[in-house]
């Protein structure tokens, strides 16, 4: 058969891939080794279809590979007729052994490992980052030990203490006594240079201190009187005595301003929080008054203005008339200016006579000290 096949120039691969017969079986059957079949009864089959594809007697070709092998055939139930099986110990191996616990089977995904991670363009980026901050850090640092660095230099004259301090404006001094109230905002410095100050008049109030010219008698004084100059003189001196004596006590002064702002007060009925801020906004005055105190409001050329939590517990002085209340009780009112023309067209008067507990109150506010931010 081998010689057959070389004769028709046929490899075994050219046999497998015609007659579809494993080249291993072949080579078996060419040199009459029956060991190499799995199932012995497919033997006589394959001798016989590979006989035939050689041209060769099938029968003939089958009992020459029986007589050279010592193959026999046998029934259908011999053991030798069955499929050669693998030992049970390598089938139960190969049986338990799961193919997804492998971690080295082909189809698993390897994990990508820290290097390939890394790309080489970052390591020097990172790299200059490091130098930069180290050497803004170095620099820093020296900065850092030149500006604590203290050098002393000889010199000829001892230091000495200044045994001369400059005066405080009075200003400030009073900025200081300000400041040292419980719970008072101290106001700026230009809320005392906007205090009241009366105007000079135009044309001055000036009050006679003779007598009216109508007094005078032309008959006695004068050129055409009939008194001799002595007497004249006398008479007149006369005249001025008498005048000036009767209007010593209604001489005044002359007056060049005006008259001073009439003095404008809060009086607490009952314990109410105040607060009198500026025009401007500076807080003037804060404060729970309690029942019978007064705070005088400071005579500004701009109206304060008021905000009060307990509107029915404060009134109103001008002057000593009592007016208010400045809201019902319990109420809080705010914006509420404080001047004298305001208040009297804002609020009512109150009869002190028939209101004998706000009277009452404003008798005490009278006798206590008056509040004002200083003494505060």
């Amino acid at each position: 058969m081998r010689g057959e096949r070389a004769t028709q120039s046929k490899s075994l691969l050219d046999v497998q891939r015609e007659l579809k017969i494993k080249a291993t079986y072949i080579s078996a059957i060419e040199n009459s080794d029956p060991n190499v079949f799995e199932t012995q009864g497919f033997i006589a089959g394959y001798v016989r279809s590979y006989a035939r594809y050689l041209g060769l007697d099938p029968d003939w070709a089958f009992e020459r590979f029986c007589a050279e092998s010592g193959f026999a055939v046998a029934h259908g139930m011999a053991p030798e007729a069955s499929s050669k099986r693998a030992a049970p110990v390598a089938v139960a191996a190969r049986a338990n052994k799961d193919p997804f616990s492998d971690p080295n089977a082909s189809f698993v995904p390897r994990p990508e490992s820290f290097l390939s991670k890394v790309e080489p363009g970052a390591i020097g980026s990172t790299a200059v980052l490091l130098a930069l901050v180290g050497v803004i850090g170095f620099g820093g640092w020296s900065i850092l030990n030149e500006i604590q660095k203290v050098q002393l230099s000889p010199v000829d004259q001892t230091p000495g203490l200044v045994a001369e301090i400059a005066p405080m404006p009075s200003s400030q001094v009073l900025m200081a006594a300000v400041d040292e109230g419980v719970g008072i905002a101290a106001p700026s410095a230009d809320a005392f240079n906007r205090l009241y100050r009366p105007q000079a008049l135009d044309v001055p109030v000036l009050v006679p201190r003779d007598g009216p010219i109508a007094t005078l008698d032309p008959r006695a004084v004068g050129s055409l009187g009939d008194e001799s100059a002595e007497e004249r003189l006398n008479a007149m001196s006369g005249l001025m005595a008498d005048a000036v004596t009767a209007d010593a006590d209604a001489i005044a002064p002359v007056q060049v301003v005006e008259q001073d702002a009439a003095e404008l007060a809060l009086v607490a009925v009952n314990a109410t929080w105040v607060r009198v801020s500026s025009a401007g906004g500076t807080v003037l005055f804060e404060k729970i008054l309690n029942a019978g105190e007064r705070y005088v409001l400071p005579a500004t050329e701009d109206a304060p203005v008021l905000r009060t939590g307990n509107a029915g517990g404060v009134y109103f002085s001008v002057n000593g008339q009592a007016y208010g209340p400045a809201g019902g009780s319990g109420s809080v009112v705010k914006n509420i200016a404080l001047s004298v023309a305001s208040v009297s067209e804002a609020f009512q008067p109150v009869d002190l006579a028939a209101n004998s507990g706000v009277a009452e109150m404003f008798r005490v506010a009278q006798n206590d000290a008056i509040l004002t931010p200083a003494s505060e």
